[in-house]
């Protein structure tokens, strides 16, 4: 099989866990060349040393994706190591769900969203833009979610977020057509990536769920508590209720191997049997 994943130079934003650190291993075992950021340095730096010692060719280095001075060093750090950036991945960010109610405790969560979720991912494209466009060709992978298609209780802000990300994509995809191709990857819920951790109301998950929240919480508690139903957590079955992060690592990995000519544009990925109704 054609390898188009080999030799790429690839920067990961939030490499140091959930989606980053599986998508900076799984490329860098096919042969990229990975820059690994975080705006935690130590947990950046374990996932490019354990890259290495694999045999691998990474380097971690902290970046703040809301602060655009540290974006452009973190482009110029890759260029200087790995003497390009073919692809960018805008994956940090965080999920501080939270109805309007909430605002005392949710406010500056919310403002921290906008500053990851939304300046972050500008940030990130525009850090990597002028270095693409002189090359003659590059790759932004915006990490989206579900939760951006439509607005829905419980998720003003991080949907807007979300909901922007998609704008921000879409329209680089018009203007640097021929140049740069732009992929959009909505996860659907992975309660397995910590992101969960920045809820601020676990209640206000009930606008993506629906009628389905009371059987959610069940499964969840289930899961929690390791009496879950085996066969559901078993992803060769149709009623797969719990996406495992390692299944939107493939493909965000397989936007990647595709011919320069080739885009996929827009990725959503789900478990067969979830919950979420958007």
């Amino acid at each position: 099989m054609t390898n188009h994943v080999q030799g790429k130079s690839i920067v990961i934003t939030g490499a140091g866990g959930g989606f980053g650190r599986l998508v900076s291993e799984k490329t860098a075992a096919r042969g990229a060349r990975v820059t690994c950021a975080d705006i935690d340095l130590a947990a950046a730096e374990a996932v490019a040393a354990g890259i290495r010692a694999a045999g691998g060719k990474a380097q971690a280095l902290r970046a703040d994706v809301a602060s655009i001075a540290e974006m452009r060093a973190l482009a110029r750090a890759a260029v200087e190591a790995f003497g390009a950036i073919d692809v960018m991945i805008n994956n940090a960010g965080i999920m501080p769900l939270a109805f309007y109610a909430d605002h005392a405790a949710a406010l500056e969560a919310w403002h921290r969203c906008i500053d990851v979720n939304i300046k972050g991912v500008l940030n990130g494209m525009v850090a990597v833009y002028d270095q693409m466009i002189a090359q003659g060709r590059g790759h932004v992978v915006n990490i989206s979610s579900i939760y951006g298609n439509f607005p829905v209780t419980g998720a003003a802000v991080y949907g807007a977020s979300k909901a922007a990300v998609n704008f921000l994509s879409e329209s680089l995809r018009v203007e640097a057509r021929g140049k740069i191709k732009v992929t959009i990857v909505k996860p659907t819920g992975v309660p397995a990536t910590g992101l969960a951790g920045t809820v601020v109301n676990q209640a206000a998950a009930v606008g993506i769920l629906g009628q389905n929240m009371p059987e959610f919480m069940e499964v969840l508690g289930q899961m929690a508590e390791g009496r879950a139903d085996a066969t559901r957590l078993d992803p060769e079955r149709i009623d797969y209720v719990s996406l495992a992060p390692e299944h939107i690592a493939d493909a965000i990995v397989h936007a990647i191997d595709q011919p320069w000519g080739v885009s996929i544009g827009d990725v959503t990925i789900r478990a067969a049997g979830d919950h979420f109704i958007l």
